[in-house]
């Protein structure tokens, strides 16, 4: 005889996720803004080699999307938030990339979400988190270079391996820290990462 399934039960997007969705944007926009700050100030503190003050702190800019992907556990979720996070950065920080962030916020949401959509939104451990915050820095990599004419440097792949290593360690893993304290503080519960963990458990109880 087969073993029930434990695979939580996909939903549609409800209202409270779609206004978690608006804030966890709102919230990681203004972030956003205070790492163009920082890494103004950091490439100040490098020198020489401040142009690669930006590969640095890269993988901040790709929290918002597994952060938003873990809690509602819905497809494009991470997609969605990266866009609402550089809408806030343009329209209401006056970002000085302009309306191009718009496609590379995409391009990141898109990067990070794929790891997740791989497992069918199921998975939320520490090597998925990583994966995800090493595409999301990667594929978006790809894009600025051409914008900024990176291609043909002699630092391409130094560049390149740096903003990797930032999006696992700042993209991938500071999210999975910050989901896990979120879920252990309460304020997530009722939403999917608490309700498909609950549905799991019955099932296997």
């Amino acid at each position: 005889m087969s073993q029930p399934s434990t695979r939580p039960t996909r939903r549609r997007l409800e209202l409270r996720d779609i206004v978690l969705m608006v804030i966890l944007g709102a919230v990681f926009g203004f972030l956003y803004w205070a790492l163009v700050q920082a890494w103004n100030g950091l490439a100040i503190l490098m020198g020489p080699a401040g142009d690669l003050a930006q590969h640095v702190l890269f993988g901040g800019w790709l929290l918002v999307a597994p952060v938003a992907i873990a809690i509602i556990r819905r497809p494009f979720v991470g997609v969605i938030a990266e866009i609402i996070a550089a809408v806030i950065e343009v329209l209401f920080l006056g970002s000085p990339v302009g309306p191009l962030l718009l496609v590379a916020a995409a391009l990141q949401g898109i990067g990070s979400e794929l790891p997740f959509a791989f497992t069918h939104y199921r998975r939320y451990g520490w090597v998925v988190f990583a994966a995800s915050g090493l595409l999301g820095a990667v594929l978006v990599f790809f894009f600025t270079g051409f914008r900024s004419g990176w291609y043909g440097q002699d630092i391409l792949m130094l560049r390149l391996v740096i903003q990797a290593v930032s999006g696992i360690v700042l993209g991938g893993l500071l999210a999975k820290v910050i989901v896990d304290a979120l879920r252990r503080s309460g304020a997530v519960d009722g939403f999917a990462i608490v309700r498909d963990a609950d549905l799991a458990a019955e099932r296997t109880g």
